[in-house]
């Protein structure tokens, strides 16, 4: 009589189990939606920035050599040169390299930054009245006292050849005080904005962590 009892029992117990498991399903479910609907703008966003974040502390390999030999040269970290680059024209990938105000190449230079505010026709903004010959000739601008490097040594200093630009962004860099670590300054310098500092920076030491062992 016990045994049967027993049995019964479990009967009972297996049969509220069952019944009571799609409940909880049904309860569980519900219960997840809600939080799905009350927190579907916050995830939407989540998801739409996680590209962002797996991809910019990516480099282009082949501009790193190109980052560490100008920045050694002129003493500069490479990282700040590279951290630049994705700023001006994320990773030369602008087109055109050449800004609504006039600012050129790779590293966006303004002409009269370039080739020398002496120049005659520099003024204002420094998008001056250059001829193009002048722009490009290494000896205008060591008279006129401009950035503009002959990098890869082939007689032009252009903007608009990727090691040109970068030797006269790490030039330009080096000289407003980033070879003295005074990184907050040569920076507010290439582009007199608080924020434009604040992005130059966020990528710099995105870079130096990512890439502490190159």
């Amino acid at each position: 009589m016990k045994k049967k009892m027993k049995k019964r029992r479990l009967r009972a117990r297996w049969l509220f189990l069952l019944l009571l498991a799609p409940a909880l399903l049904v309860i569980a479910t519900t219960a997840m939606l809600v939080i799905y609907i009350v927190n579907a703008d916050s995830l939407k966003s989540a998801v739409k920035d996680l590209p962002d974040t797996w991809t910019e502390v990516q480099l282009p390999e082949e501009n790193i050599p190109l980052y560490k030999e100008a920045a050694e040269i002129y003493g500069i970290p490479w990282q700040l040169l590279a951290a630049h680059h994705r700023i001006e024209t994320k990773f030369s990938t602008m087109d055109p390299l050449l800004s609504p105000v006039g600012a050129e190449g790779h590293m966006q230079f303004m002409p009269c930054t370039f080739v020398g505010w002496s120049h005659p026709t520099c003024s204002d903004l420094g998008a001056g009245e250059i001829p193009e010959e002048d722009k490009t000739d290494p000896d205008v601008i060591a008279h006129y006292g401009g950035y503009g490097v002959d990098g890869d040594g082939d007689g032009i200093a252009d903007p608009y050849n990727l090691v040109d630009a970068l030797h006269s962004a790490a030039h330009y860099l080096s000289d407003n005080g980033a070879a003295d670590g005074d990184l907050d300054g040569a920076i507010f310098e290439y582009n007199r904005s608080e924020k434009y500092v604040k992005d130059i920076l966020h990528y710099y030491h995105l870079y130096e962590q990512e890439y502490v062992s190159e």
